[in-house]
Order: structure tokens, then sequence, then C-alpha cells
């Protein structure tokens, strides 16, 4: 028993050893897989406002989330979006959030937003390659908008966040396709 302990106490601090960063300042938001409870997450599309734009959220056989949908500009539309609220993500010493996906090439925001109560979302825009990949974002570079509008306030720099958004709305009528793996804070 004593040799187990020993062991499994050895392995832990070789891991320590080879990558301390990566252990103490790495936090997984949000893990897709096969037994991933999607009623977390909730769908926002510009049917809101009249649109007609559609997209839902599943998990694929391989256990990726797969956000996809159809953007149509009638009505004023544009726009889908799924949201996930969380209890309050505490950022400290953390700078960024990383992202593992696939996307289709297409323009993405990932959206933040301090408190669910506020009206308006902390945004960064990225574009997808068409392969996995690892999308790292600045905290401080998220900026504040409203409906599509730059608020003049200084950049996200809140001590936590309580909601996660993936938003597409290229101004264009379009099919997309987003593969979610990993939502992590590091």
């Amino acid at each position: 028993m004593m040799n187990k302990i020993i062991a499994i106490l050895i392995f832990i601090l070789i891991i320590l050893v080879l990558n301390p960063q990566r252990i103490m300042c790495q936090n997984i938001l949000y893990n897709f897989n096969k037994n991933s409870d999607l009623k977390e997450w909730r769908i926002v599309n510009d049917d809101v406002m009249g649109g007609i734009s559609t997209s839902n959220l599943e998990i694929n056989k391989e256990g990726n989330g797969v956000f996809k949908g159809i953007i149509s500009t009638a009505n004023n539309g544009g726009f889908s979006s799924v949201r996930y609220n969380s209890d309050k993500i505490f950022v400290k010493n953390k700078r960024y959030i990383k992202l593992k996906i696939k996307g289709d090439k297409k323009e993405y925001q990932l959206r933040i937003k301090a408190s669910n109560e506020e009206y308006f979302s902390y945004i960064y825009i990225f574009k997808t390659s068409g392969n996995w990949e690892t999308i790292t974002i600045p905290l401080n570079k998220m900026y504040a908008t409203f409906r599509g509008r730059i608020l003049n306030m200084p950049n996200f720099n809140n001590d936590y966040f309580e909601q996660i958004t993936f938003l597409v709305g290229n101004k264009k009528n379009e099919k997309f396709k987003l593969l979610l793996d990993q939502i992590i804070l590091e």
C-alpha cells in the first residue's frame, strides 16, 4: 500500500516538474464529450427580433460539440448564437481563454458577460482555419458591445464572468459549422 502511494506521489511530482505552468495555470471551463449535458447551453438566434436564422448544438459521435445552422439576413436578421450561463468564473491571475475548435474558415465571436444581468457583452472576433486549432483570446482584448455597437468602455478587466457565448453573424446568408472540444481559462 505504501509503495502505491509513493509511486503516485512520484508520478504527480514528475508531472509538476516537467510542466508546472500547464498544471497550475489552466482551468477547463467546459469539456465537450459524449456525456455532455447540452441542457446547460441555450440557442439564441435572430428570431428574437424577427429574423429567420436557425441553429442547434449537438454532440457528434467523436464527443465534440457541433454548433451549426443557417444564417439568413431576411427580416433584418443575420445571427445565431449559443450561450452557456455558469456560476461566477473567477479570472484571478488568468489572462487568456483558449478554444480548442474546428471551424469552417468563417469568422466567429467569443462573447463573455461579467454578469448575466448586464445588457452588454465583451467580444473577440476570430477566424477559423478549417482545421483543428487552439485559438488564444487575451481577456484584456475583449471589448464591450451592445447590439453590434462598440461601447465607450474599457476592455474586459473584471474579476469574474458568468456567461460564455459563441456567435456567428457575418452580414450574409450562409451555412456554418463550428466543432467545439474545450474552453480553457489560462
